[in-house]
Formats: C-alpha cells, sequence, structure tokens
C-alpha cells in the first residue's frame, strides 16, 4: 500500500478520535466511587438536573426522537424572563438562552417507552434553568443515588444493551446488592463518533 492511500485510511481514524476526545471535553456530573472490579464500579452521585423528554419507541428508534427535542432545548428552544431598564417604564420580554452540552445522554424505560435526559450543567438550578418552549420537554431533579454500573465500548444496539445489562444484573446479585430503580443507559459520544470509540454504560440504582 502507497503512502498516500495509507493517509487517507488513516485520516477518518484520527477525525474520529479527535472527536471523540472532544467530546470527553464535556461537563460530566461528578461522583464517588466506592468499589470497581474490572468493567464494573459502585458509584455515589450527588443530585442532578435534567431536561427530560419521553418517546414512544423502541430503544434505538428513542435516543434519535429524543435527541432533536432536547438539543432544541439547549440550544434556544426556551424561553427566560429577560428584565430590561431603559428609563421609564421598566419592560419585561421574553429571550432564549444556550447552555452547554454535557455528557452522558441518559436513557431510561418507561411503561410506555422511553425517557431521555440531557443532564444540566451543575451551575445551573430549577430556578434558574430556562423554561423549554417544547412542551414535551420537562426539568426536573434527580436525587442524589448509588448506583452499580458496567463501561462497555461498541456499537448503541439493543442485543450490546441486553447482553451488558444482563452481565450488570448477574454482578449486583453476585455483591448482594439491592436494585431500587430502573436501568439507565448512559452514553458518551455524539453519533458520529465510530462505533469502535464509543464509551457507553449502563447503570442500576441500589440500595447504600
Amino acid at each position: 500500500m502507497g503512502m498516500k492511500q495509507g493517509l487517507r485510511l488513516l485520516a477518518p481514524i484520527c477525525l474520529g478520535a479527535f472527536l471523540s476526545g472532544c467530546a470527553m471535553f464535556v461537563e460530566q456530573p461528578s461522583y464517588e466511587v466506592v468499589r470497581k472490579y474490572g468493567d464494573f464500579e459502585l458509584r455515589d452521585y450527588g443530585s442532578t438536573i435534567v431536561a427530560e423528554t419521553r418517546v414512544d419507541a423502541s430503544l434505538e428508534e428513542a435516543g434519535g426522537v429524543a435527541f432533536d427535542r432536547l438539543f432544541g432545548y439547549i440550544s434556544g428552544d426556551n424561553r427566560v424572563e429577560a428584565s430590561i431598564s431603559m428609563t421609564s417604564p421598566v419592560t419585561q420580554t421574553a429571550a432564549s438562552e444556550k447552555i452547554e452540552m454535557t455528557a452522558p445522554v441518559e436513557q431510561r424505560q418507561t411503561d410506555s417507552g422511553w425517557a431521555v435526559a440531557f443532564v444540566m450543567p451543575s451551575s445551573y438550578t430549577l430556578d434558574t434553568l430556562p423554561e423549554p418552549t417544547n412542551p414535551k420537554v420537562t426539568l426536573k431533579t434527580v436525587p442524589a443515588r448509588r448506583v452499580a454500573v458496567i463501561e462497555y465500548s461498541g456499537t448503541w444496539s439493543e442485543k450490546r444493551y441486553k447482553e451488558h445489562l444482563d452481565k450488570l444484573e448477574k454482578w449486583i446479585a453476585q455483591q448482594r446488592l439491592t436494585i431500587e430503580g430502573q436501568p439507565v443507559w448512559a452514553r458518551y459520544n455524539p453519533p458520529f463518533t465510530p462505533w469502535f470509540l464509543r464509551h457507553n454504560e449502563i447503570m442500576i440504582p441500589v440500595q447504600k
């Protein structure tokens, strides 16, 4: 293989690695590792605020539908009341605000489909976050929690999700932990990241 051909093959790989690396610079929720064993971890998270939307679709389809709504919210599809003092009178107008992207994107099953959420930057509170203009997007606080986690790379297929969910549930049973909530599928990379560079996790809330 000639040098030019080799460089052409290498370029997409380097670009993918660069973009995946960029994704890791965004803010992520802080946590404390209680226990670690290979790909498994037991973590303590503080409370977080999320923007969430619910989608009646399959596991693989829900993420795409929800991403458009949630990305729209952080990109300015929101209402923030901004007071502007001129001289007289004092006027008030509805403005919008852009919110920094964070990681991961979280997805959990509901009775009628999937709930997908963006974690909001820690600089915001429920009082300071702008109101979503899309009624299908809601803001909520997720309380502090302990979670059992499995990390894995690769595609976002339902098959791989179920394989790793099964491994995590078996590890939880071996550790004699008590499950306290639905599994959460956490994805840390944008969709254009090559499958072999993706960082994925499944988290299950457990009793402290």
